[in-house]
């Protein structure tokens, strides 16, 4: 079943310098070096982006490649120099200040890298805090921080101040915070690079756990790959402001559009992306080791295959529609595949 979009922006451009506008207007679909002649910045160009209700869409690239600026284009904190962009159906760009802000403070949460508490706050009031804004009552307000402070795992703590925190602790704080609203669509823009590696896999966890029991629909901003392919049901590679591709990680590693992106997923693990039902075979033996869902990443099966005698069923939705084999796998895991 295909899933309604939630957010879509259309031929979205934002451009740095004098007389964009302008510019733009005489100069339809300028290429980059076009932009520089003219002494501008085409910090997005030519965005077209459809966001299904539900989904966790990564949009990732290298520093200075227009993944924030296009996630705040999304959001419209910051403004497009041309281009649509519809939440539920209406245009973001026709809206007027106070629907805007409205919309944000119920519908959207945001969480960036840097963690923004309030020093003074505690996490209780720092989790509330978007609701006090709202002139919520301290009473329905703390219920609800309290709600999502249980959420992230940080009960007990809800009287302590920031300082007092790790930075994954601090970083669950910021989160509940952009929960507490109940959005819509959830934006996190590089929520974790600031974490070492070791809190940074315990967040992605977190996160993914958070997903399995909210399914929010959320725009994610990472620059690095094996971050982007754990998290995502599709991903979007920017350079220089341009959507070079969108895609599911599978579909990234093994058919890139472009040179750039081949480039970018050369030397990604196939393991991680591929799934089993995209190296299945027609059955054609009598006898199987077991089953195996066509979803299942060759990573994580790759063990039980290649110790097994026999194939094993690749299923979908409790059918049976190929097999797997020890070689297959082998094949994935060398790089022949």
């Amino acid at each position: 079943m295909n899933k309604p979009t939630l957010l879509e922006c259309r031929d979205v451009w934002k451009i740095y310098g004098t007389s964009a506008e302008s510019f733009l207007s005489e100069t339809p679909n300028p290429e980059r070096g076009a932009l520089k002649a003219a002494g501008l910045i085409g910090a997005v160009r030519a965005a077209n982006v459809e966001i299904k209700q539900g989904e966790i869409f990564v949009i990732m690239g290298l520093s200075g490649s227009g993944k924030s600026t296009l996630v705040r284009c999304l959001s419209r904190l910051v403004e497009p120099t041309a281009g649509d962009i519809f939440f539920e159906g209406k245009n973001l760009l026709e809206m007027s200040d106070a629907e805007l802000i409205d919309i944000r403070r119920t519908k959207m949460g945001m969480v960036f890298q840097q963690f923004a508490l309030l020093p003074h706050l505690t996490v209780l009031e720092n989790a509330a805090f978007p609701l006090d804004v709202q002139g919520v009552d301290r009473a329905t307000r703390e219920a609800r921080a309290h709600e999502v402070i249980e959420l992230v795992g940080l009960n007990g703590r809800e009287s302590y101040y920031p300082r007092e925190l790790s930075g994954g602790q601090q970083q669950r704080v910021g989160i509940a915070r952009s929960l507490v609203v109940e959005p819509d669509l959830w934006f996190l823009d590089e929520p974790f690079s600031a974490l070492d590696p070791l809190i940074r896999r315990e967040m992605q966890d977190e996160f993914l756990r958070l997903q399995s029991m909210l399914h929010k629909t959320i725009v994610f901003i990472t620059h690095d790959f094996d971050e982007a392919i754990r998290l995502a049901d599709r991903i979007a590679v920017m350079k220089d402001g341009f959507i070079q591709q969108i895609a599911s990680p599978e579909e990234l590693v093994l058919n890139p559009a472009t040179e750039y992106v081949a480039e970018f997923t050369r030397h990604v693990s196939r393991a991680k992306v591929i799934t089993a039902g995209s190296i299945a075979e027609p059955l054609n033996a009598e006898t199987f080791a077991g089953r195996v869902e066509h979803g299942d990443l060759i990573e994580t099966i790759a063990d039980q295959v290649e110790r097994a005698e026999y194939p094993f069923q690749v299923m979908n939705a409790g059918n049976v529609i190929g097999q797997i084999t020890r070689q297959a796998v082998v094949d994935v895991l060398v790089g022949r595949r």
